[in-house]
């Protein structure tokens, strides 16, 4: 599976973006779930929000009420609605997809698009 992130940029605070990753690959109709993680410099990458294929969404604690993820299962694409950005939101910004490969999820990951706060 192949993910490819989009949608990132400058916002100030109190803006809004929304980041779109698109899946392609043999394996893509074998995705369960789908999130978004994000890492700064120096930190471990963190969870962001989550939505399973069934439309369960899970999110972080910081980003609860703030960010919205939805998925398009036709266009293989995942959406994050990030509204009243903060400066902590600033990071790079990784799409993930779990994978079912026979008794094994396999998790793949996008090139990353970066979120920076412009204030």
């Amino acid at each position: 599976v192949q993910l490819v992130e989009s949608g990132g940029g400058l916002v100030q605070a109190g803006g809004s973006l929304r980041l779109s990753c698109v899946a392609s690959g043999r394996d893509v109709f074998n995705i369960n779930a789908m999130g978004w993680y994000r890492q700064t410099p120096g930190k471990q990458r963190e969870f962001v929000a989550r939505i399973t294929n069934n439309g369960i969404t899970n999110y972080a604690d910081s980003v609860k009420g703030r960010f919205t993820i939805s998925r398009d299962n036709v266009k293989n694409t995942v959406y994050l609605q990030m509204n009243n950005l903060k400066p902590e939101d600033t990071a790079v910004y990784y799409c993930n997809a779990a994978v079912g490969i026979g008794t094994e999820t396999l998790d793949a990951w996008g090139q990353g698009t970066l979120v920076t706060d412009s204030s």
